[in-house]
């Protein structure tokens, strides 16, 4: 498809100017009409946090996500891009995307000045229409607004001349979306610079006053604890979004298992297939959901749902180590992979503890709670009775993340009060299945204080209760 190269054609073929919020609602309208989603691949927002952004694009607001890190702030941020125009039109040579119809920078002045009709024209795709920036303590006003520029200085411009300024990521973004992520980490007096760029539109730089009247959609993400009259944020600035919409965790297990399962990447192995048991999935999903309810674990920090994506990478990796080391061509984790976890999860969450090594014992703690929590919903009572009596026979089980899939297969044959167990748990007939489903149930009944535990050198043994 042609487009339109100067100004001339660009006013034949019709096109009509419109600023940067009436675009995006407009496209908005659009999606919503055609039942689509404003935005892609972010699961537990239907009715929450969507709906809000919905209105907050439809009201032509300013928006500014709050919520702890990992609930997708800036993937819906840059998602919000989506909602331009594909292609759209400028003054060539332009450094802030100057609109052809009502130019905003003196090179663009000039050009439609000078050529009129005959005003070249870029086309700019709407990826270079939005800015980001991650707010710093060090980011600087000639980061976000400008600076003079000494090179053009020395070439024999005036300090007074407009060509003289490089301009900073604001202007730049002109006609598009600028985000800044962590706004309250911008010092104050930034944000005062920033505050007086979007509302009164004006530029000083150096003591030289120019008035840029820039289209701009502003888009921001913030700590809830920061985002106060107390924390590090100005008030002006602050009443400046018109909708803050909070963001939140994923409410059930169900939904944290869906991103689990969305956003692993999974490790592979040539000829070798991976298969997860339902229930390791869960246990994983339900380890952050612990986490997130636990009082030895700092909740302003937030547990990122980042938790919960590598321990489910870790937990497969584990699982396909095994089975490189025992030549086994199924890959199928086990409750035993769930001590590799530690490595994971340590970095992601922080244990409020003054106790020198307490922070295993809390990890400990939210991996048995969540083993039990699925154990309970999984496994009905009745299909239990016979197996713990079969221990009380003077059965012993031995189990660990080395030993082979092969070393438990034989025990459906010797202990038949598995079988309705493992039919329950859908784990197939395959050594593989069967080594993770029998993990599952003999952890689920030491838990439960129906059977004892030894536990050495990431080998356990389970035996009856004496």
């Amino acid at each position: 498809m042609t487009r339109p190269g100067t100004l001339g054609e660009l006013r034949g073929d019709g096109w009509v100017s419109r600023p940067v919020k009436e675009e995006v609602r407009a496209n908005a309208v659009a999606k919503i009409a055609a039942g689509e989603p404003l935005v892609a691949s972010v699961i537990g927002y239907e009715h929450t946090v969507l709906p809000q952004l919905e209105n907050a694009l439809l009201a032509g607001h300013d928006v500014i996500f709050l919520g702890e890190r990992g609930q997708a702030k800036t993937r819906m941020i840059r998602s919000i891009t989506g909602l331009l125009d594909e292609w759209t039109p400028m003054v060539a040579g332009s450094e802030i995307l100057d609109d052809p119809y009502a130019p905003i920078s003196q090179h663009g002045r000039v050009v439609v000045a000078e050529r009129g009709d005959e005003t070249p024209l870029e086309w700019v795709h709407r990826d270079r229409r939005f800015g980001e920036k991650l707010a710093t303590p060090d980011t600087s006003i000639a980061d976000l607004i400008g600076e003079v520029d000494p090179i053009k200085v020395a070439e024999g411009r005036y300090l007074s001349d407009e060509m003289t300024i490089h301009y900073g990521l604001v202007p730049r973004t002109n006609r598009g979306i600028f985000a800044i992520n962590e706004l309250p980490d911008l010092a104050e007096r930034i944000q005062v610079g920033l505050l007086n760029v979007l509302e009164e539109r004006d530029v000083q730089i150096r003591g030289y006053k120019i008035r840029l009247p820039l289209d701009l959609m502003l888009v921001a993400s913030a700590n809830p604890e920061d985002y106060t009259n107390r924390g590090r944020i100005i008030t002006p600035l602050k009443d400046r979004f018109g909708s803050q919409i909070r963001t939140h965790y994923p409410l059930d297990v169900e939904i944290e298992m869906a991103v689990m399962e969305q956003e692993a990447v999974l490790p592979t192995a040539q000829g070798r297939t991976v298969n997860i048991p339902e229930f390791m999935t869960e246990i994983v999903a339900e380890m952050s959901q612990q986490a997130r309810r636990s009082p030895h674990v700092n909740q302003r920090s937030g547990v990122s749902v980042r938790l919960s994506i590598s321990n489910y990478e870790t937990l497969v990796a584990n699982a396909l180590r095994r089975a490189l080391r025992n030549g086994e061509s199924e890959v199928v984790p086990r409750v035993s992979d769930l001590d590799a976890l530690v490595a994971s999860t340590a970095g992601k969450i922080e244990i409020e503890t003054v106790d020198e090594g307490r922070d295993a014992k809390v990890l400990e703690r939210i991996m048995d709670v969540s083993v039990l929590e699925v154990f309970r919903a999984r496994v009905r009572p009745e299909h239990l009775g016979e197996l713990v009596t079969a221990f009380d026979d003077g059965r012993v089980v031995h189990t660990g993340d080395e030993l082979p899939a092969s070393d438990y297969a034989g025990l459906v044959g010797s202990m038949p009060e598995l079988s309705s167990v493992l039919a329950e748990l859908s784990v197939g007939e395959t050594p593989a299945g069967v080594a993770s489903a029998v993990e599952f149930v003999l952890e689920g009944l030491h838990l439960s204080k129906r059977l004892n535990k030894d536990a050495v050198d990431g080998r356990s043994t389970y035996r009856a209760r004496r």
